[in-house]
């Protein structure tokens, strides 16, 4: 029995001395002790950031960086162990990264993304041709909620795209409430000739000043910001009214700002309103519309009778 004993306490005793397993040990504890301090530094981000997309990417570059950590205790651990392979990683590295090309770059696209203010989650953008709502960003790829398609206008069609991070460096990045969330949009009035035209234009302020009063006033401060961070020019935001008169009739174009998710209610909103003033006055103003007039068809019956006479007149009397 105490043979076993002592047999046993020895192998223990070379076990504990044994290097690799000291290196064991201390992997596992420095692993465990990260993955604690991850998930306590969540918990922290969680609570005090408000904004769900910014607790989004915080949660993402911690993970991140916890992945960072461990790889570089794995290689200061088992460094020694690794050195005999540092030609054979290199090689093989170089092949790896001629295959994963795409993946790398979407990678250093997602690197960009975080670095930069291309787009962040909740921005409406255009990305590789696909137009949606920023719902994920991923180290690989970016997921968009998709408008239009076989839908008009900027409404949700129900597919969910997920786009490689790299096309940030191969194509344009269209971001629709970057830092300015609003768009200008036009709608176009057609009145007819002997309309008054000076009526005509005030009811159409009025309809301007009613439905997209509010949203001015919100850009006017939006853009002054703007007009701040970038070398732009101070553009018009209040509504305003251009005409035109053609052959047809004088052509009204309303130019407005409305909210970037709501471009398609506001001009819904916008000619009702304007619809409604235009009948109330329809003594003095008057929409005009393309009137397209058909020419007669010549009679037939005629044409098939003088036919068969002139056949009969060459059966009588020969070729005319």
């Amino acid at each position: 029995m105490n043979d076993i004993v002592r047999g046993s306490e020895g192998l223990l005793n070379a076990w504990v001395q044994d290097p690799n397993v000291v290196k064991v040990i201390v992997l596992m504890v420095g692993l465990l002790l990260l993955r604690f301090v991850t998930s306590f530094l969540k918990r922290v981000a969680t609570r005090r950031i408000d904004r769900p997309e910014s607790v989004h990417m915080v949660k993402r570059l911690i993970s991140m960086g916890a992945y960072i950590l461990a790889f570089l205790l794995l290689t200061s651990v088992f460094g020694d162990k690794l050195g005999g392979l540092s030609v054979a990683f290199g090689v093989a590295g170089a092949g790896i990264a001629f295959a994963l090309q795409e993946v790398i770059v979407s990678v250093a696209g997602w690197v960009a993304l975080s670095l930069g203010n291309f787009y962040k989650l909740g921005d409406r953008i255009k990305l590789g041709g696909i137009k949606g709502d920023v719902i994920d960003i991923g180290v690989l790829r970016t997921t968009l909620m998709e408008l239009g398609d076989w839908v008009q206008g900027d409404l949700y069609n129900g597919r969910i795209v997920r786009v490689a991070n790299s096309f940030v460096f191969k194509e344009p990045v269209f971001n629709y409430s970057g830092d300015f969330p609003f768009l200008w949009d036009e709608v176009t009035v057609p009145i007819k000739y002997g309309s008054d035209w000076e009526l005509a234009d005030s009811l159409l302020r009025a309809s301007c000043e009613e439905v997209v009063g509010e949203y001015s006033e919100g850009a006017k401060k939006t853009w002054k910001e703007m007009v701040k961070n970038y070398h732009i020019e101070n553009a018009m935001i209040d509504p305003f009214i251009t005409m035109v008169a053609n052959d047809n009739w004088i052509e009204f174009t309303v130019r407005y700002v409305t909210d970037f998710k709501k471009r398609r209610a506001t001009k819904d909103k916008l000619f009702r309103s304007i619809l409604k003033k235009i009948d109330a006055n329809a003594e003095r103003v008057g929409l005009a519309s393309a009137t397209f007039h058909l020419v007669e068809s010549p009679p037939m019956m005629n044409v098939r009778m003088f036919r068969d006479e002139r056949e009969s007149l060459k059966d009588k009397s020969g070729p005319l």
